[in-house]
Order: structure tokens, then C-alpha cells, then sequence
């Protein structure tokens, strides 16, 4: 057992009780700063009070030769809780790591679709659950909700009578997961939920009258968002046709893996990367998808609070780092809205 390991526990239950961290978020903080202990160690280091500002800084020198700065911010604030922690405790007389600064990060944006790639993306999802459940739709048939120009104005794809849509089907795909990928997809656009917000969710959660789900977020907060009929359409199909043929036990899961039980972030991460690349668009993640859904929903004109509520950011800053809107958008509103444009 090492020498910190016992106020490392403490930290981590106090982070637990006290800060509602996901137990991902736990993790990546307990090898964050065992990580940095463990150096220390092999440095000569034998207990909390033998750790010097010096030591962290030759920590962070160490550390950062092969990580991200965007990791290192994290490690940095992992340890200068600790040690914070450990001073209100009595532990230390002195917090070492007051002095630690955290790297700046670049300000940098994921990839975005634009509001075209993002129709073909689900429009594509879609098709291969079409294909593999022997429905057809006929020239000019859109999904609920669109308006015969696009998928609620962002660009439906029909199908031209042959059969073709422009982005392809498989009909060897697995039914069960055919839908519940469609699903995944359009659940993911329609709402902006994080991939883990996304594979928490209970058959429960969702309220096709309101056509609302029930989301909890970081910190177990809990929000309700809306999705619109295309992707109420999709969970109906998984959730009649799809999800009953991988049940294996009785879970509450929305989404199951192909063994019955609830799909992983990995699973889930790994769909959208293989539904991008079937569609013939960008290689993105969920996250790049949910900053997509963001930006497409400011372009459309929603309020900037608005967006900041759905993707249930605790402050508002975070969503204006989070989401940009178009110079064409943001030209036309100057030239309606101020005048001496």
C-alpha cells in the first residue's frame, strides 16, 4: 500500500459525497493524481508533507512531454484539489500546489456539419433501417416532420422510386441494430445530448407525447429536452420492432448492446464514426454531432439560454465557446436588426 493512498480515498469520497461526479470523472481524477504521487515516489517523495511546489512543476515538466495541454488542465486541477483538500483537513500545514498554474488551453472548435451533411448523415441512418426492415418509401416521401424540402427544413433525402437515395443501403444489416442505430443517430442530432447522457437513458425517460426525454447530466443534474418527429419516428421502430429482439433481461435501458444489456459510450461512439462513413460525410464523434445540433439550432434562431438549457450547460460562457453561428447568419441579422447597417 502506498503512503497515499489512504487521503487519496478520502479526496475521492469527499469528491463523491460532495460534488456529484460521475464515476468517470472520479477515475480520471484518482489516476490523476496517483499518477502524480506515484512520480513523486520514485522521486524520493515519502509523504504529503515532503511534496514541494518545485516537485509539481517537475511533475507537470514530466507529464506534459506526452500529453495534451487539454489533458494536462485536467491532471492540474485534480492535483490542486487534492492538496487543497488535504490542507482543510489538517493534513499538510502548507497547499504546495496554490502556486500550480493551469495551461491555457487553444481555443479551438470541434468539427461541424453543415446543416446539408447532417440531413444525408440521418437520412442515410434511416435508409439502412428501411432496407433492413423491407420498408420502402416512394419518390418524394419524407419522414414526419419534413416539410418536402428537407428534414424540418434541413434537407430530406427521398427516395428516387429505384430504391436509391444517394447515400446507399445495406440490406444485410441486423434488423435490431439497424433501428436501434437510426435511432441512436437521430436522438443524438435531435437533442444534442452527450454520448453518456445518451446510453444512461431508461425506455422511461422518454415521453412520445411531449416528445420529450428525460436527461441526467453532469452532476446527476437532470433536464428535459425535445426532439422532433423524425426521431420520434426512429425510437418508436426501435422500441416496437427492434429493442424486444435484444432483450435479454429485464433492464430499463433505452438502447441495448447486441448481448441485451445497456450499450456502451464505446458502442455508441463507434456507430456514429461507422454512420458518417456510410453516409459519406465527415468523420465525426458525438461530441462534434451535439456541437453540430447546437450550432444548426442558433443558425435556425434559437436563443443563445435556450441552447444553454438543452445542453444543459451550468453556464452560459461554456455554450458560447461551444457553439459559433454562421457569418452569413450573423451579416443578415446585423442588416435587419441594427440601424446604421
Amino acid at each position: 500500500m502506498a503512503w497515499y493512498d489512504e487521503p487519496l480515498d478520502e479526496y475521492l469520497t469527499f469528491l463523491r459525497a460532495n460534488r456529484g461526479l460521475s464515476p468517470n470523472t472520479l477515475r480520471a481524477y484518482g489516476a490523476d493524481v496517483a499518477g502524480c504521487l506515484h512520480l513523486l515516489t520514485l522521486r524520493g517523495v515519502g509523504s504529503l508533507s515532503d511534496v514541494t511546489i518545485d516537485a509539481l512543476r517537475l511533475w507537470m515538466a514530466h507529464e506534459s512531454r506526452s500529453h495534451a495541454r487539454s489533458s494536462m488542465a485536467r491532471r492540474t486541477v485534480a492535483v490542486r484539489g487534492f492538496f487543497r483538500f488535504c490542507l482543510d483537513r489538517g493534513l499538510i500545514g502548507a497547499d504546495p500546489a496554490a502556486g500550480l498554474m493551469t495551461p491555457k488551453i487553444p481555443s479551438t472548435l470541434p468539427a461541424v456539419l453543415t446543416e446539408a451533411q447532417a440531413a444525408r448523415l440521418m437520412t442515410s441512418a434511416d435508409r439502412v433501417a428501411d432496407a433492413a426492415t423491407g420498408e420502402t418509401r416512394k419518390a418524394g416521401e419524407t419522414d414526419a416532420g419534413c416539410d418536402g424540402h428537407g428534414r424540418d427544413g434541413l434537407g430530406c433525402v427521398a427516395d428516387d422510386g429505384a430504391g436509391n437515395d444517394g447515400v446507399g443501403t445495406d440490406g444485410d444489416t441486423d434488423t435490431p441494430v439497424a433501428l436501434r442505430d437510426a435511432a441512436i443517430m437521430e436522438l443524438l442530432y435531435a437533442t444534442g445530448i452527450r454520448v453518456a447522457e445518451l446510453t444512461g437513458l431508461d425506455v422511461d425517460d422518454v415521453d412520445f407525447a411531449q416528445r420529450t426525454a428525460r436527461v441526467t447530466g453532469k452532476g446527476n443534474k437532470q433536464r428535459v429536452v425535445p426532439f422532433g418527429a423524425p426521431a420520434a419516428r426512429a425510437l418508436r421502430r426501435w422500441l416496437e420492432r427492434g429493442r424486444p429482439a435484444l432483450l435479454r433481461d429485464d433492464t430499463p435501458a433505452l438502447f441495448l448492446g447486441v448481448r441485451g444489456g445497456r450499450l456502451g459510450q464505446r458502442a455508441a461512439r463507434r456507430t456514429v464514426h461507422e454512420e458518417a462513413a456510410r453516409a459519406g460525410v465527415p468523420d465525426i464523434s458525438p461530441h462534434a454531432l451535439r456541437h453540430s445540433a447546437a450550432t444548426h439550432m442558433l443558425n435556425g434562431g434559437a436563443d443563445l439560454r435556450e441552447v444553454q438549457e438543452m445542453l444543459g450547460h451550468s453556464s452560459l460562457a461554456t455554450t458560447q465557446r461551444y457553439t459559433h453561428v454562421s457569418i452569413e447568419q450573423l451579416r443578415g441579422r446585423y442588416a435587419q436588426a441594427f440601424p446604421r447597417a
